[in-house]
């Protein structure tokens, strides 16, 4: 999929003619091409990390809500065994997390979290969380 988006970007820059007119302030000279093309290939467009405190409070719900884990003990510091999970029981809910947002972490990752902050940092850290 990057591989097309960057051969789309490459085609369009090569394709793409912009007439300047420089009697107009720079401002009115945005096109609706411009715009979408600075919302596609800027790197404001790909760096959409989620903001902390959602990515807390989702990850705390993801704990909370599993079915082996003790509500009243999830904090954002807590381990899952603080909470009463066990190793597969950490594995679904690190399934779970990945669900809620929209990533695949893979299993080398995956082994490493072991805890809220884990999860967190590393949801906190993933440009393509949801």
């Amino acid at each position: 999929m990057r591989h097309a988006v960057r051969a789309l970007h490459s085609c369009v820059l090569r394709r793409l003619q912009v007439q300047v007119q420089l009697d107009l302030p720079l401002k009115a000279s945005v096109t609706p091409v411009t715009r979408w093309c600075r919302r596609m290939f800027s790197d404001e467009a790909h760096a959409t990390h989620l903001d902390r405190g959602e990515v807390v409070a989702r990850v705390l719900d993801v704990v909370k809500t599993h079915p082996k884990a003790d509500p009243t003990k999830v904090t954002e510091s807590a381990s899952f065994q603080d909470v009463g999970l066990d190793s597969l029981d950490t594995v679904e809910l690190v399934m779970s997390i990945e669900e809620e947002f929209a990533v695949a972490i893979p299993d080398a990752e995956a082994d490493k979290i072991s805890s809220c902050p884990e999860a967190i940092e590393y949801i906190a850290s993933h440009p393509s969380a949801k």
